[in-house]
């Protein structure tokens, strides 16, 4: 909708990254400058904060610190895993976020995260539309999983895909200095789409890469896994395996699936694989070191991409920008225009065709044998690691972003 003058409130969701806040910095402070925005507000804890009244008002942050955030990992401002019933059901939620909207006078809401995200911020819009109340919102995306379609790559991988790729090389050159066997398993982050576990590929780039990569794309043999483990331990002595968290067997039974625990999405809990194949690796008569990245993958800011960093300010920038234009029930995009030079452009796309729907590693950049990537995945990834970012620093210490987080509530 045109012409809307009112409060912008933001709010972040879902897992973090180490550029979620890049993102978000990039909205604040492109909303600060719109004469149509008469006041910018992030709620807490993503759509708790909006549904509590959990305000902090943006305008007496210091324009410093704001910026500092393009360097401050995680979620600056709270996180949260809360999934909207669809308001044809229950529009308990929805009736008490419109009725926030008009006490504060939210004429643009900017929701910043992954796919569930998007599902939330789809609904909001429609529901909003549908009781007539003018309010623009705009997606602005997160996933170190890289898997929302539409948009070329999401914020947040680039830097996830570095540090992994990083990280491997590195504990290739640890492996290598004993004369005897041994088997190295990295876990890596990723239900049903193998993005972060394929950046393992780039560390080839090093010299020192991994030699199996396993991805849930791909239904996944323990037998063939043997295999594959003792051709490699024969001929180079060291083997090192990037597996991700979801991989699957034939028959679509997750390899690390804890089905007694599931989120708030349905979502049984992962994780544990690299324990698993650690015993059955050390059956085979190997010596065997399993490690989790878990969450250092996904807040690694002294290892991310400038390339990331700029690109994720931008999305929120771009945020903002759409939605005093008019736009509304959009997320930010990347198109990519050319791979040499790298080049890409922000646009949106209808949230509709983004919610509930996954990317997943395009079956043709796996090798046929099923562990390895080719080619054109590291023409496709290589850019977006690239650069390295200025960090303000502190006694050899990282500085991160220090916000005053002052509350704001009309009474």
């Amino acid at each position: 909708m045109k012409n809307l003058k009112g409060r912008a409130v933001f709010a972040q969701s879902g897992g973090p990254t180490t550029v979620i806040n890049a993102s978000i910095a990039g909205g604040l402070i492109e909303a600060l400058g719109q004469d149509s925005v008469t006041g910018v507000l992030c709620a807490l804890n993503g759509i708790k904060g909006v549904l509590t009244e959990n305000f902090v008002d943006i305008e007496k942050e210091e324009l410093d610190e704001l910026y500092a955030l393009k360097n401050t990992p995680a979620s600056a401002f709270g996180s949260v895993r809360y999934k909207l019933k669809d308001f044809e059901k229950d529009d308990a939620d929805y009736r008490r976020i419109l009725e926030v909207f008009k006490k504060y006078d939210v004429r643009f809401f900017f929701y910043n995260g992954g796919n569930d995200s998007m599902d939330t911020c789809d609904k909001i819009s429609r529901f909003m539309e549908k009781e007539g109340y003018p309010v623009n919102v705009i997606g602005i995306p997160k996933t170190i999983d890289n898997d929302l379609v539409g948009t070329d790559h999401c914020p947040g991988y680039g830097s996830a895909a570095k540090y992994i790729a990083t990280t491997l090389a590195e504990a290739r050159l640890d492996a290598v200095i004993y004369e005897s066997p041994l088997v190295i398993i990295l876990e890596i982050m990723g239900r049903n789409a193998g993005w972060l576990t394929a950046s393992a590929s780039l560390s080839q780039v090093t010299g020192y890469g991994a030699d199996l990569i396993y991805l849930p794309e791909v239904p996944f043999s323990m037998d063939k896994f043997c295999s594959d483990v003792k051709a490699v331990v024969e001929k180079n002595r060291i083997c090192v395996i990037a597996v991700s968290e979801g991989i699957k067997y034939a028959d679509g039974k997750y390899v690390g699936e804890d089905a007694s625990q599931t989120d708030v999405f349905g979502h049984s809990s992962l994780g544990g694989v690299c324990g698993i194949l650690k015993n059955t690796v050390k059956s085979m008569g190997f010596k065997c070191k399993a490690i989790e990245l878990n969450i250092l993958q996904r807040c690694a800011a002294h290892c991310a991409s400038k390339t990331d960093i700029e690109e994720s300010f931008e999305s929120g920038r771009q945020a903002v920008i759409h939605a005093v234009n008019g736009e509304t029930d959009k997320m930010i995009a990347f198109k990519r225009i050319s791979n040499n030079p790298y080049k890409i452009e922000c646009v949106g796309l209808d949230l509709s065709k983004i919610a509930n729907a996954e990317k997943t590693v395009p079956l043709e950049w796996i090798t046929p044998d099923g562990a390895h990537l080719n080619e054109n995945f590291t023409k496709y990834a290589l850019p977006l690691i690239q650069g390295e970012p200025e960090r303000r620093m502190e006694n050899g210490l990282p500085s991160f972003a220090k916000l005053k987080m002052v509350k704001f509530k009309i009474d």
